[in-house]
This record gives structure tokens, sequence and C-alpha cells, in this order.
């Protein structure tokens, strides 16, 4: 097993069920086991900037499944979802991406890890930070890169990560 990072978002429906479902599918396969998961937070909306706010969570897993056949997983999980893939950055139901696993580098036409605007987005770095602080992305500390970027508007929206269990 290796530890992999996914981070979790939607902005359709309601996402905190939306993302607690499929945590719990995940978790529920012989190759996967969800370790740990973020508080979950509201975040502003990122690159289309017209439309709801997010709701925003990170996860922790340990996995056999190599890094495209997480993405795969990654993917399948969000068609499960109802997730559709109309507009770049637009409204969803359910989008989980592969944030890193076990800090390797990985780069081919679908994926490439670690993920490659981690250090940009706020929404990303805190819920990260909150369950791996001391993770190191791209030569930097997960809780310094947080530190750095502008998470104005942020907000935890629950206490704890226990949101997904059900």
């Amino acid at each position: 097993m290796v530890r992999a990072h996914l981070g979790l978002g939607g902005n359709l429906g309601d996402p905190g069920a939306t993302m607690a479902a499929a945590l719990r599918a995940i978790d529920a396969r012989d190759d996967c086991a969800v370790v740990a998961v973020s508080r979950l937070f509201r975040t502003p909306p990122w690159g289309n900037t017209d439309q709801p706010d997010f709701i925003n969570a990170c996860a922790a897993l340990d996995t056999t499944l190599s890094p495209r056949r997480l993405l795969d997983l990654a993917l399948a999980t969000e068609r499960d979802f109802n997730r559709v893939r109309a507009e770049r950055w637009g409204p969803r139901t359910l989008d989980i991406d592969v944030l890193d696993y076990a800090g390797e580098t990985w780069n081919d036409a679908d994926l490439t890890l670690p993920h490659p605007r981690i250090g940009e987005r706020a929404f990303v770095l805190v819920p990260l930070a909150d369950i791996a602080p001391g993770l190191v992305v791209g030569g930097a500390r997960v809780a310094d890169l947080a530190g750095a970027v502008d998470a104005g508007g942020i907000v935890a929206v629950t206490a704890s990560g226990d949101w997904w269990r059900g």
C-alpha cells in the first residue's frame, strides 16, 4: 500500500453528501482505505467565478492501485455521481483530483503528479493542510504553501473530518 492524497469538491446539488458517498464507495474497495479526511470547507469559485460557492475537502488513502488506476477510479467515481464535463472550471456535482501519490512524479497525457496547480489553489491547500501539513509537494511543505496563498473567503463548515462516515 502507498499513501495518496485526493482533492474533492462540488457545487451542485448537495456536494457534502455527494463527496461523503464517493469516499464511502472508495473506502469500501479492497484496494483502497481512506485513512484521513479534512473538514469540509466552503470556498469561492475559482476560474469561472460566476457560479455558486464550492464545498471542498481532501482525503488521504492507502492504496495498491497505480497512479493511473487511481485516476481511473477518480474519474469513474465522478461519473457515478453524475459529473458532466461541459465547461472547464464550471459547476459540477463532484470533482476528484489525484493530488499526490507517495511523493512520486508522474507525467503523461492524462495525469501529472504532483498535481501541477496545487501551489496556487487555496481551495486545495487549506483542506490538504488540515490532514497533511507536513506533506512535501514540489519541494515545499503543504502548511507553508497554504500559508502563502490568499485563503480569503474559505470557511470551515464542519468541525472535524468525520462528516463523510454517514
